[in-house]
């Protein structure tokens, strides 16, 4: 469990004396995520979810709170922000920024087959079209910038084998990154994170999308990828499933079409989400910051899935 901040009852019976769900009745810390202190609510008006944000600051979450009311208004099923009774969805708690949150129903569905990979598919194009008309603006906070920026912290630590794959792929990501193709992209918010644990369902159906706190405004087909790297694969050895593959990017694009820039790109894309999530998995194996039950994620899975994307190309996006 990654708590950094404690919680009492009494602290959340004092907190809720802003907001109109009546009184505290329990409060139970939330055994995921490595980047905020999380903790399932029950109150007199039901459950709710209670965020602590230990790096991001109170001016950089209106984007995300209101990115996400103003999806759970178009019909995207993410968890609504609660505001408190002046209307504010950001509070201070302990002198950090903190939120509430409607809980989703239903679990995490670990084990996805195909059927589950299209209704990803399906709602991930929904939240895209959905946000074009968002008026906020916040960049990808764990895009190339923050790839240049991390590189060199965690070359270090690697041996010559990995530190050789780090320097060769930032140099292909960043000529990528130049190309005209790429800023023909479509572009607007985006979830960034969307691993099977921050999706819900019951059975075979989707309940919603949540944890939206590395959401930013990137390329939509960064997202896709980001989705098809976890989704879609053999979690042993991060080849793809072309079943689920198939699955998911038929039903997106039975939504929002994919364009021929896209399918130009998508390679290198998927090659762009495994070095994401490879490097943020060094960071924190290598400069772990302190918690009250902290171990990281294995930067191993996503150096698979990195050699496995430059070996084997993928599915394409058009059947």
């Amino acid at each position: 469990m990654a708590v950094f901040t404690a919680v009492t009852l009494d602290d959340l019976t004092l907190l809720l004396k802003k907001f109109p769900l009546g009184n505290a009745i329990a409060i139970k810390g939330i055994s995921s995520g490595i980047e905020n202190s999380n903790f399932f609510i029950d109150t007199e008006r039901g459950e709710y979810v209670l965020t602590i944000f230990e790096n991001l600051t109170f001016a950089q979450l209106p984007f995300y709170l209101q990115l996400m009311r103003h999806l759970a208004e178009r019909g995207v099923l993410v968890p609504a922000p609660v505001p408190d009774q002046a209307g504010e969805l950001v509070v201070p708690l302990h002198g950090k920024p903190a939120a509430i949150v409607s809980k989703l129903e239903g679990s995490s569905q670990m084990a996805p087959q195909p059927v589950h990979c299209a209704a990803v598919g399906t709602m991930l194009a929904k939240m895209h079209l959905a946000g074009r008309d968002f008026a906020l603006q916040q960049p990808n906070l764990r895009g190339l910038d923050w790839w240049n920026e991390t590189t060199p912290l965690v070359l270090p630590f690697l041996d010559e084998h990995n530190a050789h794959l780090l320097r060769a792929e930032m140099h292909f990501q960043s000529a990528f990154a130049a190309c005209d193709h790429y800023h023909r992209l479509g572009r607007g918010p985006v979830h960034a994170d969307l691993f099977r644990n921050n999706v819900m369902f019951i059975g075979e159906r989707l309940t919603g999308f949540f944890d939206f706190y590395f959401a930013g405004c990137d390329t939509w087909l960064f997202d896709v990828a980001v989705t098809v790297n976890d989704w879609c694969i053999d979690v042993d050895t991060g080849v793809l499933d072309a079943a689920r593959v198939r699955a998911l990017l038929d039903a997106y694009h039975a939504v929002r079409p994919f364009t021929a820039d896209e399918q130009a790109a998508w390679q290198p894309m998927l090659r762009a989400a495994a070095l994401r999530f490879w490097l943020s998995r060094l960071y924190d194996l290598y400069l772990p910051r302190e918690a009250e039950m902290l171990t990281p994620h294995d930067p191993t899975h996503f150096e698979r899935i990195l050699r496995e994307r430059i070996a084997t190309p993928a599915p394409g996006l058009f059947a």
